[in-house]
């Protein structure tokens, strides 16, 4: 039997989990690199998953705190959204992957690891980025770690351009 060294996991199984909501916490905080906060717009926040899917896995989220989109007003739905936008072409220009999954869990049943602040995921995705760990071994092999992907993304989201709006 081979095994997988994850020596970075044991400072998380050790450490103190927060109670309350993890990204409330996260935005209150003014240590961005430390807390992997990307990007800050008016409305909502852009972070790197800390149990990411893939390298480059972003989750865009908004300051308010809501579960259901239909709580946010029309200004905060905007900027998040305009963050999600953000972070494809920031992905795209990153990493030039496959494809990219964007997607938003509402609620447990569907998915949601924190279900009581919406959040989208977006992840840029490979061919053939699920291998046999996956499926045999229901394990993911992350070829970057955080900090090393926060210091290939955070250039990507200083140089962003706001877009320039057209019409009324």
């Amino acid at each position: 039997m081979q095994q997988m060294w994850a020596p970075w996991r044991m400072a998380y199984i050790q450490s103190e989990k927060p109670s309350g909501c993890v990204l409330c916490q996260k935005t209150r905080k003014t240590q961005d690199r430390r807390n992997f906060i990307l990007h800050r717009g008016a409305h909502s926040f852009t972070i790197l998953n800390l149990y990411p899917y893939n390298s480059g896995h972003l989750m865009v989220s908004p300051y308010q705190h809501a579960d259901v989109p239909e709580l946010l007003p029309d200004a905060v739905w905007n900027d998040l959204m305009a963050g999600v936008r953000a972070a494809i072409g920031v992905l795209k220009k990153a990493y030039r992957p496959d494809g990219i999954n964007v997607g938003l869990n509402l609620g447990k049943a569907a998915g949601a690891g924190i279900d009581d602040h919406l959040h989208f995921h977006v992840l840029p995705r490979w061919g053939g980025d699920t291998n046999f760990m996956t499926v045999v071994s229901e394990v993911r092999v992350i070829p970057a770690g955080l900090d090393a992907t926060y210091r290939l993304l955070k250039p990507f989201f200083r140089v962003r351009k706001r877009p320039v709006r057209h019409g009324p």
